[in-house]
């Protein structure tokens, strides 16, 4: 049978396959690689953990989900592998896999681990070190302060070569009190985050009620906190404090502020002696992490030669697993059966891999495939590729078309594109616009293999779209001869000025010399002049509706193909022929008028002609266009759901029996019969109908006034884009001054892309969305189908 592409889904048979239990899982495979066959779910009823293979399923997951954790390590580590080329050697079936993906996932686990305490005890040596410096500064201070006073004679010798000696620290306070209240003083060092410093001053101050000193100094540069990880910045604090209680109050602070204690001898040679080992251990931790990271990076760079590959192995075999939970078994548990969808062309393929399924697994038995005989409705299918496939994604996005309908796809390739450029008319902006696809399309190899955000995906996926509305682009534009809204004169004008110096050109008009038209376009002596915008928006609105009365033709035209393709005689006598007819009596009516005006030059009132038609029909019926309009709404209306009736009440009599059967398609695909076993009500039938004629005879006014807005956005287009090169471009160029040209084109530049190549393409892509959607498919687009989604390994791959 000769395959539809585009203008109608594939044609395609539910099929059914009885496969030992033995061979299912090649069998599947061999299935999911040609991607041709859409299983159906033959176990609804059953939860996915009552499935037969739910324990395989959960084992893949298991293993996705050690596969995401290498990915994040590998991004973590910032380590991008080449990807090299597969060998045998590298072939693993999935039990070898599934037990090197948990010795690897083991052995990081535990490298990170290690990596995770040693960076933490490296964080602590690093403030220790901190503290150790800024509290030797302290005390060495101090003991400077001392020696000074005892060569001035303020303190005794021997309070100098006392055992205490934190004394000189506390010298003001101690010459302030009596020598015999004096206790042995102890102090905690530690560092707090800067940031809580104040407060936890304050509320030592206050627990001790002010028997204390603190002395603190801040850390030059941030240091890692060993307790979060987080980088901040830290004070390094010392207190003195008598007694027992106070340091018990002292450590409860210390501890609800998160500040680090750290032990500080009091003998300067244990002092220096600390900060050397404190040293020498963060050396040789730093070494120890270097040598982890560094066996760390190279696991990993081992993952990632082969990770793709095992992702998509791994994905493989989860799809495989899912779809043998959609097969039913039987009650021996030797056989499992399968239906689903297939086109009928694939038929040879999916026979050719069964074969080869059992063949590889030495299979006794085949695998039996049969065709079943069904009144289900089959999913749809179109065969798209890279151009074609982002026009059928516009056409999907308001509906899936119902199986074997007329598809808008294959139309949508000339007209979305067109009518874009009818409302971006404009030669200089199509060039960028094509320049633009043409590098998305050069370096589409390179895009595919990169992760894009979610607005460039979208633009890489309809770099063609793009490509075509730009083409469209410039050839409007030179109808509207428009580059940046200035014209260009390729030909000799019809038109002249009063005098060499044109000095009333824009005042008193010019002269028209020659009565041969401008071979193509605009002539460009409209613009800039009198009647520049009566005449562009008299021929620019006249043109919308020729435009829309010429697709929505088209779309009820197509819905005759539908009916006649469906055999469907009572859409076409009683909804076809009744809808071309009210449309064209008005409408197309109007769209002779135009036509005739501009061929013959008649100075015929349009806005007369119609207005009258409705307030003063003629008295002669036959020659009045209000006359057929009025005439095809009931028979739109009452006709048809009768002839329904009557076919009915003769099914159920057993007299016509089949009329309303025929094929499968016709039993499908007739829009408003009922099902075999209900029973048929008139009244339903007649507000269904009625519902579907006040929708065609309003839509046909309205829809014909929307079109109004490819005059309306192509004004808008023109206009923004003559004040952005008047008021920008050409006034920063009457001045000599260099700096205020420059920055009038940077200007100019600015806003003609966000406005007019951002801001208005996407104004137009809507509008033109607008216009195919509800405008043109409205009339034959039913769109309440299923999209035909086969089990296939490449989608899977694209996919991941």
């Amino acid at each position: 049978m000769v395959r539809m592409d585009l203008f109608r889904s594939e044609e395609m048979s539910k099929v059914q396959l009885i496969m030992p239990a033995e061979s299912a899982h090649d069998t599947i495979t061999y299935l999911a690689e040609i991607g041709h066959l859409m299983f159906k779910d033959l176990n609804p009823q059953k939860s996915p953990f009552q499935r037969t293979y739910a324990n395989k399923t959960k084992r893949c997951a298991d293993m996705a989900r050690k596969l995401n954790f290498f990915q994040d390590q590998l991004v973590k580590a910032q380590l991008v592998p080449a990807v090299r080329p597969l060998t045998d050697a590298d072939e693993i079936d999935f039990e070898e896999l599934e037990v090197m993906v948990d010795n690897l996932e083991v052995e990081l686990l535990e490298i990170n681990n290690n990596s995770q305490k040693l960076q933490q005890t490296v964080n602590e040596l690093n403030e220790l070190a901190q503290v150790l410096q800024k509290t030797g500064s302290f005390f060495s201070s101090a003991w400077y302060e001392t020696e000074v006073r005892r060569q001035s004679g303020v303190m005794s010798r021997s309070s100098i070569h006392g055992e205490d000696r934190n004394l000189p620290l506390l010298l003001e306070q101690e010459m302030q009190t009596d020598p015999s209240k004096h206790g042995n003083l102890g102090f905690i060092t530690g560092a707090v985050s800067r940031s809580k410093f104040v407060t936890f001053e304050r509320i030592i101050f206050r627990a001790t009620r002010g028997n204390m000193f603190l002395k603190s100094d801040a850390i030059e540069q941030p240091i890692i906190d060993p307790a979060t990880g987080d980088k901040i910045e830290k004070t390094v604090f010392i207190v003195f404090f008598a007694g027992d209680w106070s340091r018990i109050k002292i450590t409860k602070i210390c501890d609800a502020f998160g500040a680090n204690r750290y032990h500080f001898p009091e003998d300067a040679r244990e002092q220096r002696q600390m900060i050397s080992e404190v040293r020498t251990r963060l050396v040789e931790l730093q070494t120890t992490l270097n040598v982890g990271m560094d066996h760390r990076d190279n696991v990993l760079t081992s993952i990632g030669y082969n990770l793709d590959h095992w992702i998509v192995m791994v994905q493989r075999e989860k799809a495989v697993y899912h779809t043998l939970n959609m097969l039913s078994v039987d009650v021996t548990h030797k056989c499992l059966v399968a239906e689903g969808w297939c086109p009928v062309t694939a038929k040879p393929k999916i026979q050719d891999a069964l074969h080869r399924a059992a063949f590889d697994c030495n299979a006794q038995v085949n695998t039996i495939f049969q065709v079943l005989q069904t009144k289900e409705s089959p999913p749809t299918f179109h065969e798209v590729n890279k151009f074609t496939s982002a026009f059928q994604e516009i056409v999907s996005a308001y509906g899936v078309a119902r199986y074997q309908e007329v598809n808008p796809g294959c139309f949508t390739i000339v007209t979305f594109p067109f009518l874009f450029a009818v409302m971006f008319g404009d030669w200089a902006h199509g060039i960028v616009m094509m320049v633009a696809s043409f590098y998305l399309i050069c370096n589409e190899k390179k895009f595919e293999s990169k992760k894009l955000g979610d607005i460039m995906e979208m633009v890489f996926g309809g770099r063609y779209v793009i490509l075509l509305m730009s083409f469209f682009s410039i050839y409007t534009g030179l109808i509207y001869n428009e580059f940046l809204s200035v014209p260009f004169s390729f030909w000799t004008s019809a038109y002249q000025c009063r005098d060499p110096t044109c000095s009333d050109a824009h005042s008193a008009g010019l002269i028209k010399w020659s009565y041969n038209p401008y071979p193509f376009g605009v002539d460009p002596v409209w613009h800039g002049s009198r009647s520049e915008l009566p005449f562009l928006n008299s021929m620019k609105m006249k043109m919308s509706i020729l435009m829309g009365m010429t697709q929505m033709n088209l779309g009820v035209i197509l819905s005759w193909w539908n009916a006649k393709f469906f055999h469907n005689k009572l859409d076409i006598w009683y909804q076809f022929v009744p809808q071309l007819l009210f449309l064209n009596a008005l409408f197309g009516y109007l769209s002779i008028l135009i036509l005739i005006k501009w061929c013959q030059g008649s100075k015929a009132d349009l806005y007369h002609v119609i207005i009258y038609m409705f307030l003063s029909p003629g008295s002669d019926l036959g020659e009045d266009q209000l006359f057929w309009a009025i005439v095809a709404v009931p028979w739109m209306l009452f006709p048809k759901p009768f002839k329904l009736q009557n076919l009915h009440l003769q099914k159920v009599q057993g007299r016509v029996y089949g009329v309303l059967g025929g094929s499968d398609t016709d039993s499908i695909d007739l829009e408003h019969e009922h099902d075999e076993d209900e029973n048929f009500d008139l009244s339903e039938v007649l507000v269904h109908q009625m519902i579907h004629t006040i929708e065609f005879v309003l839509g046909a006014v309205s829809n014909t006034a929307s079109y109004l807005r490819l005059w309306a956005l192509s004004l808008a287009h023109s206009q923004l884009s003559s004040v952005f090169y008047d008021r920008i471009l050409l006034l920063s160029f009457s001045y000599s001054n260099p700096l205020i040209r420059g920055m009038g084109l940077f200007t100019f530049a600015c806003a003609t892309v966000m406005v007019l190549l951002i801001m208005e393409t996407l104004s137009a892509f809507l509008h033109a969305l607008r216009l195919h959607w509800v405008e043109f498919q409205n009339k034959f687009y039913t769109g309440d189908g299923y999209m035909f989604n086969p089990l296939s390994i490449q989608t899977l791959v694209h996919a991941g």
